[in-house]
């Protein structure tokens, strides 16, 4: 199973395993991690799981859509690494992947 570490407000990290198919929301929801609110349950509408994807592994997640970019875009300390988490589909290939969540 894939694992993900989650980079919390507090600069403390966290390992999880999150199974291929859910997201990385999903991961940090399920295991109740601070920071990633998630108040549209995934549904890419309101940019409360806000997170900045390390540069290295921005080619483990597909690209972000329309409805993504512009929520992102809006999103307070948007940056290039800015993505949902909801958008962010855990595969084989987001093994190992690092996101720093956004201090919300």
């Amino acid at each position: 199973m894939p694992i993900i570490t989650y980079i919390l407000p507090d600069s403390t990290e966290r390992r999880l395993e999150v199974p291929t198919g859910q997201t990385v929301m999903e991961g940090s929801v399920r295991n109740n991690l601070p920071g990633i609110i998630a108040e549209c349950g995934g549904g890419c509408s309101c940019a409360t799981c806000h997170v900045y994807v390390d540069a290295a592994w921005a080619h483990a997640f597909v690209e972000a859509n329309d409805d993504e970019a512009a929520l992102v875009e809006f999103a307070d300390g948007a940056c290039a690494e800015s993505r949902l988490a909801c958008q962010l589909v855990v595969t084989e290939a987001a093994d190992g992947a690092r996101v720093t969540v956004a201090n919300n």
